[in-house]
């Protein structure tokens, strides 16, 4: 059975001077962070070696939308979940909105 875990934050912005491009994220942090960080230790010692960039897979929910995707460490933050458009439109969800998230880590 999987781990899950829940957390509520606000959505961010990151931007690039030099790129176009622009993502939303929610950092997830406290406890929910570090028993990402735990899961996170645990597979790399059942399968010697971790994923890309630390990256933890995870079944995330915000709502009524569920879709499979990875978080990633934050350096001294925790984890960032990365919020596509199409769970932002779905869910109504811009930059500062408060969100609750549901992550089953895989």
């Amino acid at each position: 059975m999987n781990e899950t875990v829940t957390h509520t934050g606000k959505v961010w912005l990151w931007t690039s001077a030099t790129s176009p491009g622009s993502w939303h994220f929610l950092t997830i942090d406290g406890a929910a962070g570090e028993a990402i960080a735990a899961h996170e230790a645990m597979r790399r010692l059942e399968f010697g070696s971790g994923r890309g960039f630390g990256s933890v897979k995870v079944r995330a929910r915000i709502g009524e939308s569920v879709w499979n995707t990875s978080v990633f460490p934050a350096s001294e933050d925790g984890y960032i979940l990365p919020l596509k458009a199409a769970i932002r439109k779905a869910e109504g969800i811009a930059q500062g909105s408060e969100v609750t998230a549901e992550l089953d880590l895989l």
